[in-house]
């Protein structure tokens, strides 16, 4: 019997193709690529790709090993075995190379998905359809001599433009992302020393609300900054009662948005909870209110994370990588918390009021939705004050 490698390996697309990685049960946790050895096998190559809604919670990924939810988009590599049965590997989707499919038509049971998660799919293949054109000129443009050039009627100028207009169609202009792992025991139910309510846990300077009840993961992303956007809030007042509405249009714009199959997400800056360490808790139980009364009025399930750390003017330390305008929180939403699901960039955004105006307390928001590669309105143009 002969040795042979794994029939799935990894392929690296891109930054902006995220490699999704789920949480697993408290019991066990994970690693990013399991290491493999030799494996001996007698299937044969796979025949054909298949894609469907997991009917149960039993399966796991044959990449990352990791459990596949119940009703989480599959993706299945079909073999043959010696003795003619043919035998499914299921995957999470960002942890299947579609590198060598021509179409995603060409997926069985594609025809048979939400058309949002047909897009996510079609997006993927496309990527490995350009990364032979791009490789000649290197990841980030680069000249790598003579195989990037063309022969016959092209120049290497032409090629260099055409790659760079390709990979522009999934591959945005972002900040380098963080490369963080991510297992049950790093999920905490209290930040640092304090007691966080139910459904809200914390990762390293991150408070987030994972799974509010209804929320669907999607290809589609609203985010919006909550003080300032989505409510008025002052630093004078504490308490989960202490806002106010910033918009009448908010709860039916938002409403709207998830029934056109966005998810709502909140990316927020919150110094106060690491600042008030005599006060922690009030800090903590005051903002965790408000998002909790705000998303009760506007009747729509929303994703919530929290940055509670300094900014550049902490002296003498370093910038939280998840405060804003670092983009680490919407980096921890892509990879680890939209069960595997790309994010379509062109039909996602970003809405905020801190776009370095004049009266603006700062460009953070703004500069966050640049870090990202995210469209960026301000709540006023979105929300259409005169209606």
């Amino acid at each position: 019997m002969r040795t042979t490698r794994s029939l799935i390996e990894p392929v690296w697309i891109s930054s902006a193709i995220p490699s999704f990685l789920p949480l697993p049960s408290p019991s066990k946790g994970f690693a990013l690529f399991p290491a493999r050895g030799p494996r001996f096998s007698s299937m044969a190559p796979p025949t054909k790709t298949v894609v469907e809604y997991a009917k149960s919670g039993r399966s796991s990924c044959k990449k990352c090993s990791s459990a596949i939810t119940k009703d989480a988009l599959r993706v299945g590599a079909v073999s043959r075995d010696a003795r003619g049965f043919d035998m499914t590997k299921w995957h999470h989707l960002g942890c299947f190379s579609f590198i060598s499919l021509e179409s995603a038509e060409a997926i069985s049971g594609f025809s048979s998905l939400k058309s949002g998660d047909q897009e996510a799919i079609k997006k993927l293949v496309s990527a490995c359809e350009i990364i032979p054109k791009t490789d000649a000129i290197g990841s980030e443009g680069e000249d790598n001599g003579e195989e990037g050039k063309l022969s016959g009627n092209g120049n290497e100028k032409d090629l260099q433009e055409k790659a760079s207009k390709k990979r522009k169609i999934s591959l945005p202009n972002r900040e380098a992302k963080i490369d963080l792992t991510l297992s049950a025991s790093d999920i905490k139910d209290m930040y640092k020393d304090v007691k966080l309510s139910p459904k809200w846990k914390s990762f390293e300077t991150i408070i987030f609300l994972e799974q509010d009840e209804g929320l669907r993961d999607s290809s589609k992303i609203a985010a919006f900054d909550f003080d300032g956007c989505l409510v008025n809030t002052s630093v004078k007042r504490v308490g989960a009662d202490a806002w106010s509405l910033m918009y009448p249009a908010i709860p039916e714009k938002l409403q709207k948005l998830y029934c056109d199959g966005y998810k709502l997400v909140i990316f927020t800056n919150e110094s106060n909870i690491e600042r008030w360490k005599n006060k922690r808790q009030v800090a903590v139980d005051s903002k965790i209110g408000r998002l909790n009364n705000f998303i009760q009025l506007v009747n729509v399930p929303i994703q919530v994370f929290i940055a509670c750390g300094l900014g550049k003017s902490n002296k003498g330390g370093e910038e939280d990588p998840f405060r804003k305008p670092k983009p680490g929180m919407w980096n921890i939403m892509e990879k680890h918390f939209n069960s595997g699901i790309p994010i379509d960039m062109d039909k996602s955004f970003y809405v905020g009021d801190a776009a370095g105006r004049e009266n603006d307390h700062s460009d953070a928001d703004i500069k966050f939705a640049q870090a990202i590669g995210l469209k960026f309105y301000v709540p006023e143009e979105y929300f259409d004050m005169d209606g």
